[in-house]
C-alpha cells in the first residue's frame, strides 16, 4: 500500500463543502488540490494552492486530472466526459463518472430505484411547461404536485410544489419530472459510506426541516426518535443503493417517511451534504473525515454519535443583498454548546447559505431550544 499522506488528491469545485474537506484532510496530513474559478470561493481562503479553471471544462478538467492520483468532486455538476477520459488513463475518480452522471439526472436517478426496487413515489417525466398543463388539463396531473427539474438543482432551486391552479405561474419550461405530493410524517437523510474494498457503513439517521421559502434544509437533529424499525428500514435502503450504484465515497439520501410509515427515497447527492454538517462535532467521524479516509484508502471510521445536536443553516436574511454582516454573532458564540462556521462568503443575498451552526447539549430538547435561539439572534444582513 502507497503512502497516504503522498497521494495527489484532487477535488473539482472549492464551495464549503471543499472548504470543510480540506480542513478535515490537514488532521491526517491529507494533501488536497482544488479546481477553481478564482480566489473567491470559500476553499481558496485557506487552501491557496488551487488551480485555476472551470469545472465543467473538458480541457480543464482533463489537465487537472492528469496531475492527480484520485479526483472526487463537491458538486455533481462537473464534466463527466473528462473523468471518463481519466478513469481510462487509470486514474481512480471516485464518485465514479458513470454514477455521477446518474445522479445528475433526476430522471434517470427515479428509473434507477424502479429498476433496483427501491421504494419512492410514482412520478412520470415532462419535457416542458406545456407538457404538464396538457397533463393537468386531461386528468393525468392532479393537484397537489411536485415539479422537479431533472438537471441543474439545488438548495431548493429547480423545484416547484403546485397545490393549486393558483400555483401554475411556478411551473417551469424545462425537461422535469412530476410527483404526487407525497403525505410526510417526516424528511429525513441517511449518509451511506463504501470504501475501496467494498466495506459499507452509515451515519446514524437525522431528521430535517426545511425552509418554506427557500425549500432547503433549515433545521436538522440528530439522533431520530424515529421507531428502529423504520430507521433500520432506511439504513437498509441506503445500503442498497450504494451497492446497486457500485459507488465508491460517501452518498446523503433524502428520504420521506409518510404518515403511514412508508419509507421512500427522495433524492441523493454522491458527495458531503448539508444534512452532514453536525458529524463534524457531534459524531467520531464526520462525513468529511469519512471521505478523505476512503479517497485515502484507509479505514472507515466510526459514524457513531457522540452528544445529541441539531444543526442549523445560517442563511441570507429576506430583503438584504451585499456586503454581509453577522448581527448578534456575540451573543450566539456565548451560547454553550454552539458551534459557528460561517463559510466565509463575503456578499449574502436573500436565503443563500453563509454558514451553519451546530449545536450539541448532552439532552436533545436542550439542544433544540438552544437552536432555535441562535435561528431567531444570529441575523445575515447588509
Amino acid at each position: 500500500m502507497r503512502d497516504f499522506s503522498n497521494i495527489k488528491i484532487g477535488v473539482l469545485g472549492g464551495g464549503q463543502l471543499g472548504k470543510m474537506l480540506y480542513q478535515e484532510a490537514t488532521k491526517l496530513g491529507v494533501h488536497l488540490n482544488f479546481l477553481e474559478k478564482d480566489g473567491t470561493f470559500p476553499t481558496t481562503q485557506i487552501c491557496k494552492e488551487f488551480v485555476k479553471g472551470d469545472f465543467k471544462n473538458y480541457d480543464d478538467v482533463l489537465q487537472f486530472g492528469k496531475e492527480m492520483d484520485v479526483i472526487t468532486i463537491e458538486i455533481e455538476a462537473v464534466n463527466t466526459d473528462a473523468l471518463r477520459e481519466l478513469e481510462q488513463m487509470g486514474k481512480q475518480v471516485f464518485p465514479q463518472a458513470s454514477v455521477i452522471e446518474l445522479i445528475k439526472d433526476k430522471g434517470d436517478q427515479k428509473e434507477f430505484y424502479v429498476l433496483n426496487d427501491i421504494p419512492t413515489s410514482p412520478f412520470f417525466t415532462a419535457e416542458n411547461k406545456e407538457n404538464i398543463l396538457e397533463g393537468i388539463e386531461d386528468g393525468t396531473i392532479l393537484y397537489p404536485f411536485v415539479q422537479k427539474a431533472r438537471r441543474d438543482g439545488y438548495d431548493g432551486k429547480g423545484v416547484a410544489v403546485i397545490n393549486s391552479e393558483s400555483d401554475l405561474s411556478k411551473v417551469m419550461d424545462t425537461p422535469s419530472i412530476i410527483e404526487d405530493k407525497v403525505n410526510i410524517g417526516k424528511e429525513i437523510s441517511v449518509i451511506a459510506c463504501r470504501d475501496q474494498k467494498g466495506k459499507t457503513t452509515t451515519f446514524p439517521i437525522v431528521e430535517m426541516e426545511f425552509h418554506p421559502t427557500a425549500n432547503l434544509v433549515e433545521f436538522l437533529k440528530s439522533p431520530s426518535d424515529l421507531p428502529q424499525d423504520i430507521q433500520d428500514k432506511a439504513k437498509k435502503i441506503a445500503l442498497e443503493i450504494i451497492e446497486s450504484m457500485g459507488l465508491i465515497g460517501i452518498l446523503a439520501i433524502e428520504m420521506f417517511v409518510t404518515k403511514d410509515g412508508e419509507v421512500l427515497v427522495n433524492e441523493v447527492a454522491p458527495r458531503p451534504h448539508n444534512s452532514g454538517h453536525q458529524t463534524i462535532e457531534g459524531n467520531y467521524t464526520s462525513q468529511y473525515g469519512q471521505l478523505i479516509r476512503i479517497l485515502a484508502g484507509l479505514p472507515l471510521g466510526d459514524t457513531s454519535i457522540i452528544c445529541p445536536s441539531v444543526m442549523i443553516n445560517i442563511l441570507g436574511a429576506e430583503g438584504h443583498t451585499g456586503q454581509a454582516v453577522y448581527q448578534n454573532l456575540n451573543e450566539t458564540l456565548d451560547t454553550p454548546g454552539v458551534y459557528v462556521h460561517l463559510y466565509g462568503k463575503k456578499l449574502t443575498k436573500p436565503y443563500r447559505k453563509m454558514g451553519h451552526a451546530t449545536i450539541l447539549a448532552p439532552h436533545l430538547d436542550t439542544a433544540v431550544e438552544r437552536a432555535n435561539f441562535v435561528k431567531s439572534t444570529l441575523k445575515v444582513i447588509t
